[in-house]
């Protein structure tokens, strides 16, 4: 196998010709996806550390209410859509007409059940503002209402990776991004506040929906744009697949917005803020793992003529526990450090949050990877009792936690919780692919205990601002002490990182695996048996 974990195993995707030709490789997709990621992340930064400040802790609370509530109707708007036509799309990405008009029907469905939801949450802004007792929620609410038709509409990026262009969610991503950034400073220096800052979203949003969709019709073809309201042959398995992912993608949302919710219920918008705001700077180490699954779970969707890669997902599996183990121990010994230059001196308060998050920051690495490959493996309803589950019990810890101990209590429930989802999922993933892990755990001990060495280096040096000297000298060891360990246990080898090395500086396609063979029919058999 390759350093892609392509074209070596026996379950190799087969990339001949096709419709698409043979696509991206696996690293490229994820060379992508991780870029276009780093792209919406350094404008998201720059935006977070602009409105912390701009906005004082109850602006950015109420600011994060307004966004928690439209995160809660994201998933309901795409109905489950954008994953569901993913999946039919890598399947018959092959067959370019069944790909349009796949495309289709779900851009119709789409549409309609996105301009519903975001009407609705127009109308009922004051209702809402109302209920939290704040009035300035009204506008930034209805701003988020208009910016939920975009961003349901930018959801369809996940098809570019079913037929492995990943590199076109980079420009929607640069063009969102940039234009959310641009609007959103204008506004709000121009006096608007909080208002300003939600309608930038919203501007940027509705810019990223429009482009997404061109960008599809313009590589799938005129076909895959709609021209009528009815219905066509693929609709109803279209809807009955997004069913199943609006159940747990929805629950998995209410999972990631309840502890906000019941914070300003119980607590006050600035306590949102303080807990908020270092929860989304945990959002930027999941993007590995978002990028990383880009390249590897459409090469896991089912048909008669190709396998899943199973090679693949199990490097992927072992590069995020390797990266994920250093991200957590970074967090972990220098929190005060990135509370303070990401947020600010008022934010003090943050540092227990992030540093309580620690968990939630190593599983959520690879729980993008594994809870997007079941979707692809046509598994999903296997994930309804797991969704429901990690929503109740993040929602009963916050219950009884929040109001004794404070926003760290959000913390605890969201690490219990995501402790049950993401293993719960590669459970999903062993069993349908019959992946020996013997393997994944021997690289989650040993990076367990580089990641504590890591961990205690930190510490020990410290990272004060007024001493930069030992920031650098603390970012040294740490990474230093990270690969020894790695080394010494025998996890990484000097060949494999020469390996790396070479394949990095190799001129572009000459790691472009040929074309494997169709799943045999045993194969096709056992694949089948394991379908939704």
């Amino acid at each position: 196998m390759n350093a892609n974990g392509e074209g070596a195993s026996p379950g190799a995707i087969s990339e001949g010709a096709g419709a698409f030709g043979s696509g991206d490789t696996i690293s490229r997709n994820a060379g992508f996806s991780l870029a276009a990621q780093l792209v919406g992340a350094t404008f998201t930064a720059a935006i977070l550390f602009f409105l912390a400040r701009r906005l004082g802790t109850h602006g950015f609370g109420v600011y994060s209410l307004a966004l928690g509530i439209g995160l809660l109707l994201l998933f309901p708007s795409d109905f489950g859509v954008s994953t569901a036509v993913a999946r039919f799309v890598a399947e018959q990405r092959h067959d370019r007409a069944a790909v349009a008009a796949v495309l289709s029907d779900g851009l119709r469905l789409k549409v309609l059940v996105s301009a519903v939801m975001s009407v609705l949450l127009f109308a009922l802004a004051g209702p809402v503002a109302s209920a939290y007792g704040t009035h300035s929620l009204f506008w930034p609410l209805r701003a988020t209402a208009i910016a939920l038709f975009g961003q349901s509409l930018m959801q369809m990026v996940k098809v570019f990776a079913a037929i492995a262009r990943v590199r076109l969610q980079l420009w929607t991503a640069l063009v969102e991004s940039a234009v959310e950034t641009a609007a959103t400073f204008a506004l709000v220096i121009a006096g608007a506040g909080v208002t300003g800052a939600a309608f930038g979203r919203a501007i940027g949003y509705v810019v990223g929906g429009l482009l997404t969709v061109a960008l599809l019709v313009r590589i799938t073809g005129w076909r895959a744009l709609p021209r009528t309201f009815g219905l066509g042959a693929n609709a109803r398995r279209i809807a009955t697949y997004g069913g199943v992912i609006l159940v747990t993608d929805g629950a998995f949302t209410l999972f990631n917005n309840i502890d906000i919710l019941i914070i300003g219920a119980y607590l006050s918008t600035s306590a949102v803020g303080l807990f908020s705001a270092p929860l989304r700077l945990t959002a930027l180490l999941s993007f590995p793992g978002g990028a990383i699954s880009s390249g590897v779970s459409p090469r896991l969707a089912r048909s008669a003529a190709i396998a899943p890669n199973v090679g693949a997902f199990l490097s992927a599996l072992r590069v995020l526990l390797l990266l994920q183990s250093a991200a957590t121990a970074f967090v972990l010994g220098w929190a005060p450090l990135i509370v303070r230059v990401a947020l600010g001196t008022h934010y003090g308060g943050a540092v227990e949050v992030l540093r309580a998050l620690a968990p939630f920051i190593f599983l959520v690495g690879f729980g993008s990877l594994v809870s997007n490959s079941v979707n692809y493996l046509g598994q999903a309803r296997r994930r309804v009792p797991v969704a429901i589950a990690t929503t109740a019990i993040n929602m009963g810890l916050d219950f009884v936690l929040v109001p004794r101990i404070g926003v760290v209590g959000g913390s605890i429930g969201t690490d219990v919780a995501y402790a049950v989802y993401a293993p719960a999922h590669l459970a999903i993933c062993q069993q349908a692919l019959h992946l020996d892990l013997r393997g994944t755990a021997r690289t989650f001990a040993r990076t367990f205990v580089a990641g504590a060495a890591t961990t205690g280096v930190l510490l020990l040096i410290g990272a004060p601002l007024s001493q930069p000297w030992r920031i650098v000298l603390g970012g040294v060891a740490g990474l230093t002490v990270y690969a020894l360990v790695l080394f010494a246990s025998g996890e990484l080898t000097r060949e494999e990182v020469a390996s790396l090395l070479a394949r990095a500086r190799r001129p572009r396609g000459s790691d472009r695996a040929p074309a494997a063979a169709p799943a045999s029919p045993a194969q096709a058999s056992a694949i089948d048996r394991e379908g939704c």
